[in-house]
């Protein structure tokens, strides 16, 4: 067995020992990235779709894995919101398989001309999409990356190195196993999707320093997490610290979207990251609408924490704190103030936002336009829950992260995201005078 193969079975190894796995799984990345970007679309569908296979046909194995994972969580005391992150069942693995197979129903980005002119001396220039490389994902809890992950690098072009949570470390394998089948079905080499085999994190420090073979670092965790990889990584990284999303319901709202819309925004699944944590209500219709929504967030097991407006329309609320409008929950907790129109809704997302996803309840079009224009996120919407911020839902098949950034990338990150370009430059004997 391969060095790479051998260090873990979930046991602590030496600084060495592991710098040393990852010299050679940066390497191998390298080279498979290298024979990746030259590979036909078909050649990167065909291994997308028998990947996909693959996880259906090994659908037992793979529940077995997470299920060991689950009660290791589950002994170690985890809250049941962050357990949920973790759980795999029937429903949701085959939910998986069908973003790989949409994946590969995706155009291929790799060579498509974004540009193209001819200059006065004849030079045809043109612009031209190409993979960046080597991509290193480091994420938590979330079986369901390891797929997405790997999936939209190998539609990009890209090598992936996975380094999932320890949390996740069985439901990982099982899914890298069944994806490398997929490569193996297409001809393609499984180094183009590797999975770190230790849950040591001195793996993490070496991928953030492996700027020799890496060229761009995702993470996907809780702040933590992304602080550390965002203050240690020698490699540009995509990534948001936190989701704190908003829903504001304008005086113009219709009554039953913003019941429909702030429930299913907060309670349709609190632990991930577009799950609304902030409520804002237009002080207009707050005497009105406030307290049926909050009843409704109530009736389906939310906890609430208002500031002194909300509360005394809805008594039963508890006290918000400053720390509250800066908190992402993951959690059945909602915080909710009331707010002067659509001018004190952006103002106080921009203060405490996270620049990720916030919402608009209104039917009022020029409310609408002017929070869409002003609210500075990566994702904003109107009339929409906020658990839309996901790349499957925007047409991606899946994504690997959202970023929160200015540069490159701004929200969900899918398949296009994961490329660059360069220019191709056509003469005919031209010099420079």
């Amino acid at each position: 067995m391969s060095l790479a193969g051998n260090i873990d079975r979930g046991t602590e190894r030496s600084a060495d020992d592991v710098a040393a796995v990852m010299l050679v799984i940066g390497r191998r990345g390298g080279a498979a990235s290298a024979a990746l970007a030259l590979a036909p679309r078909a050649a990167k569908d065909a291994a997308l779709r028998a990947a996909a296979a693959a996880i259906r046909a090994d659908s037992g194995r793979i529940l077995e894995a997470n299920a060991e994972d689950v009660a290791a969580a589950r002994a170690k005391g985890q809250r049941e919101s962050l357990v949920d992150r973790l759980v795999l069942d029937p429903k949701r693995l085959d939910g998986i398989a069908a973003g790989l197979e949409a994946i590969a129903g995706l155009p291929d980005p790799v060579g498509t001309v974004l540009a193209e002119w001819t200059r006065p001396n004849g030079l045809r220039i043109e612009r031209r999409r190409v993979p960046l490389g080597v991509i290193g994902i480091i994420y938590e809890s979330r079986p369901n990356v390891t797929v997405d992950a790997g999936g939209l690098c190998l539609k990009a072009g890209n090598a992936a190195i996975l380094r999932g949570g320890s949390e996740s470390f069985h439901s990982s394998r099982a899914l890298v196993e069944a994806m490398h089948e997929g490569l193996r079905a297409a001809g393609l080499s499984e180094d183009a999707i590797q999975l770190v085999p230790t849950r040591d994190r001195a793996a993490v420090g070496e991928l953030l320093r492996m700027a020799q073979y890496v060229d761009v670092i995702v993470p996907r965790g809780g702040r933590s997490l992304i602080e550390r990889v965002q203050n240690e990584s020698r490699v540009p990284v995509f990534a948001h610290l936190d989701g704190i999303c908003h829903v504001y319901v304008d005086g113009g709202a219709d009554p039953d979207k913003a019941v429909a819309i702030a429930v299913n925004a907060k309670m349709r699944r609190t632990s991930v990251c577009g799950a609304a944590e902030t409520l804002l209500v237009d002080r207009v219709v707050a005497p009105a609408l406030l307290p049926r929504i909050a009843a409704a967030l109530a009736d389906a097991g939310c906890a609430l924490r208002g500031d002194a407006a909300a509360r005394a329309l809805v008594p039963a609320m508890e006290p918000a704190t400053d720390a509250d409008w800066a908190t992402e929950y993951l959690d059945a907790v909602i915080s909710v103030a009331v707010v002067d129109g659509v001018a004190g809704a952006i103002g106080h997302i921009n203060r405490w936002g996270s620049h990720h996803t916030d919402s608009i309840v209104t039917e009022d079009t020029a409310a609408a336009e002017t929070f869409l224009n002003e609210v500075d996120s990566a994702i904003v919407l109107h009339n929409a829950s906020t658990q839309f911020a996901d790349g499957g839902e925007f047409g991606m098949g899946a994504e690997i992260g959202i970023s929160t950034g200015r540069m490159h990338a701004r929200g969900p990150v899918g398949a296009e995201q994961l490329t660059s370009f360069k220019y191709v430059v056509r003469g005919d004997g031209q010099t420079r005078p």
